[in-house]
């Protein structure tokens, strides 16, 4: 008989005659066949079944031995022996590998003939052994499929006790391995049914056999927490989370977020990859089991863990809000209306908590705008509902996510611990182009100053292959004695501080060479800088860039940001004047009493006019260098009247204005902060008095040139030698002139929140050089009517050329920079009402007729570019650059390690230290130092 079925499916005769025949064939199984004549056909038909040339051959070869197994079973279980299964399984079939699903298929359907025959009892120990071994080899997701389906119809066939506690555990590691390279909708349906298919096989299993429930879930935890950079396991595994029992949450996460063998990376890890299981399609209770695991670790207080996770996700959630609301809106479901409003409430909460983006904030405010606004007082209800707060002071996590410097091409600094407040005064500092040549310049070799430390910052940011760098070495040198540690500061306070001790430190030296004997000109020895170093700071020295560049003595600081301010009272009864001049590091303007209202949480977005500061309040004085203020003076029966002014007699290389926007509340005993919006002009005209007196007369020649170039300015209470009076008031309106000097914004420091002593600091900078504008040509004005102001129209677009390019402008924010533009910087209080611009630095321009400053002096000549990179400085960043590489090798080693040992048990995070928490972090309210820091607050 098998001869004449082999004979018929190969021949040439028509389709019809051959099925015709094969019935006949399939009939004849009911009369008596010997067992020689049925082992022949049972080889015949697998040959057709697993190597047929066509559908044909194989459609005849299961009809006709299923025919004949039906009448014929025992010769067919003889057939169906273990030896036949097992080289079916481990050889394969002719030229069919092993792993061929048509081999499981065939195996399938053979049992199915011996459903009810002793035959599937003997062959279930067998493979039991052979589908434990597939599935440790990892088989590709549609023979996963199969083999489930086999073990589903065949429970008996499932390993048992020890072995089917490993079975589970090898077929959720399995799962890891399921990927999907299908793009087609049919393929991914197919994907998705085969996924189902086995997590439906491990369902029945656990409840057949619940003792392999935990030891399978611990394997779930041990591969999603895997910290393996060269693994990522594949999604697939959320299917599996709709089979858990409920009931077993409450246990089970009690036991994750107490073992203590857990690591907090590995924590952080499994959570992040939970989060990423909400995007399967049949993920069921994903959501339930990762929000009790959110609330597992709150309730042992591993803050520090879901904080990382928050970092770790926030960015990929953010781009997502606006095609979210878009959708959201356009659904027009009642459901969706709600949502939508509650979904706007948090994203206002996130933008009010994570400050310092507003770039990426941009699209969502203009996607929500339509919808309600919480008020301050509601949102921080929200954020306090289930505040999370870090208190590990470690950063160490931060960097690691860090591996590639931003696209910018600039570094970032680390947040030390609310040191905001100083990694902004560094990123303008640094901006200021000809500043940082200057210090860039400089010969400090050995030394152990704080320009010497500045310099070294300097070429780091510049060089060094880190996404961020921590200054942790120049925070040390240059916090004020009186700034805590770890607390939130003033940064208008430290950049006084900072340049103030710059000038000391280089004026000092200048006095100890004056009485020592001198050095060779071009480099001071290490020796004298160490010996100096150890001094107290007033009476550090500091090798300057060498003085005959200059000749006047002027210090770095002096020449790069010192003026001088003239004060002038003059009786209007007896027409004296006296006048005294000061140097002035920086501006700081005051507010006009009638817009300094200080605003409290609901009187936030009150004034949203642009509004210019009070143009003649200098360092908190309240005169007008325009009008006159009539003052008394003297006894309470006669007072004489006085008029007071302020005017510029010398114009610094780069202006700094520091807006004074914090007052006191005398009703409520707090510094509040003033929250108007002022408007930021890109250029502007400084006016400067020119008389009798040189305006360029330099410190060195007034008796106050040691006094604190920091200190804010007030008007003289005494007499000096700089004092003059005058019987004619006339005089000194001939002598002098206003000179208007043009200059351009190079950077912004932006303060978010409500307090000095809260909130986050985040700047705006380009790289600005004083021929970057226009030559502007000088141009007098009467002392009455000049004043401190925004350029026409005209004059802005005579300076259009000094406008650079919209990616000119960086947005710095601790480890963050990002590209940013002119225009988000001078709206960005309009769009975040407690971000408002607190320092400015101003570039001056090139005036004809007028001294500018010369770039740097190296080897004989002077730089108008950046200046080469010094030996010492090279080889600490050359040696810098290797050990971030060391760590990224040992960072992957110690990854991969980890993976390799992973342990399935689970523990807590008991090394988190309750340490106050800072502006830049819960009590800030207004965030720290972006995406990328650790000490925040998250809600």
């Amino acid at each position: 008989m098998d001869k004449i079925l082999e004979a018929l499916v190969s021949s040439s005769h028509p389709l019809t005659v051959k099925r015709a025949i094969v019935k006949k064939v399939m009939e004849a199984a009911e009369k008596e066949v010997t067992e020689e004549q049925c082992q022949a056909l049972y080889h015949l038909t697998t040959r057709l079944i697993l190597q047929g040339e066509d559908a044909f051959q194989r459609q005849v070869g299961l009809q006709v031995q299923e025919a004949y197994a039906r009448y014929h079973r025992d010769e067919f279980a003889r057939f169906f022996s273990k030896e036949f299964v097992l080289g079916l399984l481990q050889q394969g079939y002719g030229s069919l590998d092993c792993r061929d699903p048509a081999i499981l298929d065939f195996l399938h359907s053979s049992l199915r003939l011996l459903i009810s025959c002793p035959a599937v009892l003997e062959l279930a120990p067998l493979l039991q052994t052979e589908v434990l071994r597939i599935i440790c080899e990892r088989p590709e997701p549609a023979t996963c499929a199969k083999l489930a389906t086999i073990l589903t119809d065949f429970p008996q066939c499932v390993p048992r006790e020890k072995a089917g506690v490993l079975f589970c555990q090898q077929l959720v590691r399995t799962f890891a391995y399921f990927n999907c390279p299908a793009t087609e909708e049919r393929e991914l349906r197919e994907y998705v049914t085969q996924v189902t298919r086995v997590s439906v096989l491990l369902q029945g299993i656990w409840k057949a056999e619940p003792a392999t429930l935990l030891p399978s879930l611990q394997e779930v935890f041990a591969i999603i927490s895997s910290t393996d950079p060269s693994f990522e396991p594949s999604i697939a595994l959320a299917s599996l989370v709709q089979h858990i029992p409920l009931q077993m949450i409450t246990v089970l996460i009690k036991s994750l977020t107490t073992d203590q063998n857990v690591k907090d990376a590995s924590m952080t890890q499994a959570l992040c990859r939970m989060i990423d299981w909400l995007s399967w399609p049949l993920a069921n209770h994903v959501d339930t089991w990762v929000i009790a695991l959110l609330k597992g670790l709150a309730a042992v207080q591993k803050f520090t863990i879901l904080i990382d996770v928050t970092l770790l996700k926030i960015e990929q959630v953010v781009p997502q809000i606006v095609p979210l609301v878009k959708s959201l809106k356009n659904d027009g479901l009642p459901n969706s209306k709600t949502f939508l409003l509650q979904f706007a409430e948090l994203v206002h909460c996130m933008m009010y908590q994570y400050s310092g983006f507003p770039d990426l904030y941009d699209s969502i405010l203009e996607s929500i705008k339509e919808l309600p606004k919480p008020n301050e007082e509601k949102i921080k209800f929200f954020l306090n509902q289930s505040a999370w707060t870090s208190q590990s002071n470690s950063f160490a996590s931060g960097l690691l996510k860090i591996t590639g410097k931003s696209e910018t091409g600039k570094t970032g600094l680390v947040n030390l611990g609310n040191t905001c407040y100083m990694n902004s005064i560094i990123q303008i500092l640094f901006m200021a182009t000809d500043f940082r040549r200057h210090v860039m310049s400089l010969h400090l070799n050995g030394s152990n100053t704080l320009m010497k430390k500045l310099q070294l910052l300097f070429a780091f940011l510049a060089h060094t292959q880190r996404a961020a760098y921590s200054p942790r070495s120049f925070l040390e040198g240059s916090r004020p004695p009186w700034f805590t540690a770890g607390s939130q500061q003033d940064c208008s306070e430290y950049l006084r501080f900072l340049l103030d001790r710059l000038h000391e430190e280089e004026k000092t030296l200048s006095a100890f060479q004056v009485t020592s004997p001198k050095p060779e000109p071009a480099t001071t020895s290490a020796e004298t800088l160490n010996n100096a170093a150890s001094q107290p700071v007033a009476d550090m020295p500091l090798h300057p860039e060498p003085v005959a560049a200059k000749g006047d003595g002027r210090t770095l600081v002096e020449r790069m940001f010192g003026g001088r301010l003239s004060t002038a009272i003059r009786c209007l009864q007896c027409h004296s004047l006296s006048e005294k001049e000061e140097p002035f590091t920086d501006l700081s303007l005051a507010f006009c009493p009638s817009m300094s209202k200080c605003h409290g949480p609901n009187d936030e977005h009150k004034s949203s006019s642009s509004v210019g500061p009070c143009q003649g309040a200098v360092n908190g004085g309240s005169e007008s260098s325009e009008g006159s203020v009539k003052e008394g003076a003297g006894t309470r029966m006669e007072r004489p009247v006085v008029e007071p002014t302020l005017s510029v007699v010398a114009a610094p290389e780069y202006l700094i204005l520091t807006l004074l926007r914090f007052s006191y509340d005398a009703t409520c005993h707090v510094r509040r902060k003033i929250l108007d919006n002022v408007g930021i002009p890109l250029h502007m005209s400084l006016p400067l008095r020119q008389h009798g007196i040189s305006v360029t007369s330099s410190s060195s020649d007034s008796p106050e040139s040691g006094e604190n170039l920091a200190k804010k300015l007030k008007p003289s209470q005494k007499e000096d030698g700089m004092t003059e009076n005058r019987t004619n008031s006339e005089s000194n309106d001939s002598d002098s002139e206003m000179l208007s000097v043009p200059y351009v914004l190079s950077s912004v420091v932006v303060h978010s929140g409500m307090s000095s002593e809260s909130g986050h600091y985040y700047s705006y900078g380009r790289n600005v050089s004083n021929t970057d504008g226009y030559v502007a040509h000088p141009s007098s004005k009467s002392l009455e009517s000049s004043s401190l102001s925004e350029s026409s129209t005209a004059s802005q677009e005579e300076m259009g050329c000094a406008d650079h390019k919209s990616t000119d402008w960086f947005l710095f924010n601790d480890s963050r920079v990002t590209f940013t533009n002119s225009e988000s910087l001078r709206n960005v209080t309009g769009r975040f009402p407690k971000d408002t611009a607190y320092v400015l630095i101003y570039r001056k321009q090139e005036v004809s007729g007028q001294p500018s400053n010369p770039g740097p002096v190296v080897n004989g000549s002077r730089l108008s570019g950046e200046p080469p990179l010094q030996k010492e400085l090279m080889d600490a960043i050359t040696k810098d650059n290797k050990l971030f590489l060391q760590e990224q090798e040992l960072n992957a080693r110690a990854r991969a390690l980890q993976a390799t040992s992973a342990s399935c048990s689970f523990r807590p995070n008991g090394s988190d230290d309750n340490e106050p928490p800072g502006s830049c972090g819960p009590s800030g309210g207004g965030g720290g130092g972006g995406f990328n820091t650790i000490s925040r607050l998250v809600f």
